[in-house]
């Protein structure tokens, strides 16, 4: 089973390792080979190879959504690894130019190119995943990541030994740094002296740098690891030196070495579907959706067997409780990495500042410099 999983391990790596490539376009669609039937026309741009787990993969399973949900009706134009900004352009523009009704842009590196693109082609619908900003024809898309952080949080507070949590990402964006606060405040629900160190890689992509950074981390007393990045390279190094792993994105425990214990998973199909559905039915409407457990856009993967039972039931029900509103992981008293009071007991952490967050809650290592 575990030589199973390390050559899947490396299969998707090597996957992933080809965004240095150009962009490749496909098609699904057209079942019957009738184009009559067509009711509408979709086009996605991947910022990445579609590989076994990971970002892109999520994508595409919207995207799979979506054609099992229109069938014959709709024709779907794929191209995947885009992300130079100047190629990204190209690409939406010939999208548009082909007829495309809806065309959904999976980045935030895809932004400047949809908001130079959407304006010259104002009949064309425009989706962006991560978007900040929309248009009249243009909307985005984004998940609550921080509330599957709270809830993995909370299970690794019961699961370390030495009351260290690590975390490993990319950018020190704010749906970031919010992820990696949440993680620690559940965790510091169960211990309060948990601290938690942030390792930011600087890059979207680095499977040997990912690793790396796991093994420093682990070395430096930190048994539950958080990987917020775009492979399993970082699991699956913690799963190999026996400490815990929480996935992001896909559900990791194939290549965890039975040591994941929960993933923050991403579902966008709901997304990918109710847009699809508005452009049909001519109601379509610019939007800035944040979705997260309450929705579906976010579920955590099966929690390991590992953790007892109690505890696993005190998992589910944070979901439950963090998608009723009956918990918020940013309700004060919060303090910030220098002892300021940042949300005062009794208080909620505005979602404008969420989303905007810059700061490191109490308890955080590192800086987001």
């Amino acid at each position: 089973m575990y030589m199973t999983s390390r050559r899947r391990f490396l299969r998707c790596g090597a996957a992933m390792a080809a965004t240095m490539a150009a962009g490749t376009w496909s098609s699904i669609g057209y079942a019957n080979g009738s184009s009559a039937q067509v009711l509408i026309r979709v086009g996605v741009v991947h910022v990445a190879p579609v590989a076994e787990i990971g970002w892109t993969k999520q994508h595409s399973i919207a995207v799979e959504a979506l054609q099992a949900r229109f069938g014959d009706r709709i024709q779907i134009s794929v191209v995947d690894n885009v992300f130079d900004p100047q190629h990204a352009e190209e690409v939406f523009r010939e999208l548009a130019e082909n007829g495309n009704h809806l065309i959904f842009g999976t980045s935030y590196v895809h932004g400047a190119a949809m908001h130079s693109v959407a304006p010259q082609f104002p009949n064309v619908i425009f989706e962006q995943a991560s978007g900040i900003a929309s248009l009249e024809n243009l909307g985005t898309f984004d998940a609550r990541y921080y509330e599957g952080g709270y809830v993995a949080g909370v299970a690794a507070g019961h699961m370390t030994q030495s009351g260290k949590v690590g975390f490993i990402a990319s950018f020190p964006v704010p749906d970031i740094i919010n992820s990696a606060n949440a993680l620690l405040l559940g965790a510091q629900r169960v211990r309060p002296d948990a601290t938690c160190e942030a390792v930011f890689l600087e890059t979207w992509f680095d499977l040997e740098k990912e690793a790396e950074t796991a093994n420093a981390l682990m070395a430096q007393g930190c048994d539950v690891i958080y990987s917020m990045t775009g492979t399993a390279a970082s699991v699956h190094a913690v799963g190999e030196r026996g400490a815990w792993s929480i996935g992001y994105a896909s559900d990791m425990t194939d290549f965890a070495a039975g040591r994941q214990l929960t993933a923050i998973v991403l579902d966008w199909s709901s997304v990918y579907e109710q847009a699809a559905q508005a452009v049909v039915a001519g109601d379509w409407q610019p939007q800035q959706r944040w979705s997260g457990l309450a929705t579906g856009v976010i579920t955590m993967a099966p929690y390991n067997t590992a953790i007892p039972a109690e505890v696993r039931a005190e998992l589910e029900q944070s979901e439950g409780d963090i998608a009723s509103g009956a918990l918020h992981p940013f309700a004060g008293e919060l303090r910030d990495q220098q002892g300021e009071v940042r949300v005062a007991a009794g208080e909620v952490l505005a979602e404008a500042d969420i989303r905007a967050m810059n700061w490191f809650v109490e308890g955080m290592i590192g800086t987001v410099d």
